[in-house]
């Protein structure tokens, strides 16, 4: 198995059922309540655990029930969390999640201890980034750790995906050299103020990302599927069609997956492949991280 190092959040999720969401200042009466593990790190850790990675996963919680449940639980996926932080005195990230019948979804974080992870810890790895074939991040800890890791993905000579969830804008040092890139359509607008809505609008957004000197781009782009370019090739996957219960995990599920999927040596096309059918999958479940499948679903 190839290494796959994830750096992000750990969050609990606490999902609530309800027809439809409140406007503001109204209170309804929800459904089923859940309580998950969840933050973006940890659904891209575990999915690519579940899909056969070795990963090892870089995080920060609080020492709290939640943390150490949260930790218990990644263990037991068969994740490495010897390099995550303990934070004593902290609370852990929280997330409160509603689904309505349509399996939409609205999310309120509370980082936590995840806004503590720093690059100091970075350092602090050893010879894990020595050792690795891919990393993985995203947007739910500092700019500034984001911004370490990139340097010291770079110093390593070690592909960086960066998943802009939640998006914000990103730096021309971290974008410069950067091995992959993968916005969905939202987070695309924020970062180049195009609009992607079709295949042409998404190769044009795509082109701004090279042209900032990103290697490889993959926008998001739900039904529709994933849209591919680099400087030699450009294609849109369609994913299999499926009825969403709720989509809270699937950009992560999706992320995970072609993680994997690349860290395995797999080309273009096989590894967004899984992707989809790993992240389509995922919406016919409910909970982030429980929605993750198994190699042998996809298979």
């Amino acid at each position: 198995m190839s290494k796959i190092i994830v750096v992000g959040s750990s969050n609990t999720d606490m999902v609530v059922k309800t027809a439809r969401f409140p406007q503001p200042g109204e209170t309804i009466i929800g459904g089923d309540f859940y309580m998950f593990s969840g933050g973006k790190g940890a659904n891209q850790a575990v999915a690519a655990a579940r899909l056969g990675g070795d990963v090892s996963f870089i995080c920060c919680v609080g020492d709290d029930v939640f943390g150490k449940n949260a930790l218990a639980q990644y263990s037991q996926e068969g994740i490495n969390v010897n390099h995550c932080l303990i934070k004593e005195k902290s609370a852990s990230g929280v997330a409160l999640i509603t689904v309505n019948n349509s399996g939409e979804n609205e999310i309120v974080v509370a980082s936590g201890a995840n806004a503590k992870l720093d690059a100091a810890h970075l350092n602090k790895q050893g010879n894990l980034f020595e050792l690795g074939k891919i990393v993985l991040t995203q947007l739910e800890i500092p700019m500034e750790t984001v911004e370490a890791l990139a340097e010291k993905c770079k110093a390593n000579k070690l592909p960086l995906i960066i998943n802009p969830a939640p998006a914000a804008k990103l730096s021309a040092d971290i974008l410069k050299g950067l091995f992959l890139i993968t916005p969905n359509e939202t987070e695309t607008f924020i970062l180049t103020g195009i609009e992607v809505n079709n295949e042409e609008s998404a190769q044009n957004a795509a082109k701004y990302f090279l042209e900032q000197g990103v290697q490889n781009v993959v926008i998001t782009m739900g039904s529709q599927g994933a849209f591919f370019m680099n400087s030699d090739l450009h294609f849109l996957l369609a994913p299999p069609k499926v009825k969403a219960i709720d989509t809270t995990a699937a950009g992560d599920v999706f992320n995970g997956a072609l993680a994997t999927a690349l860290a395995r040596g797999e080309n273009w096309e096989n590894s967004i492949n899984l992707a989809n059918k790993a992240a389509a999958l995922s919406v016919t479940k409910l909970g982030a991280q429980v929605s993750a499948p198994r190699i042998e679903e996809i298979n």
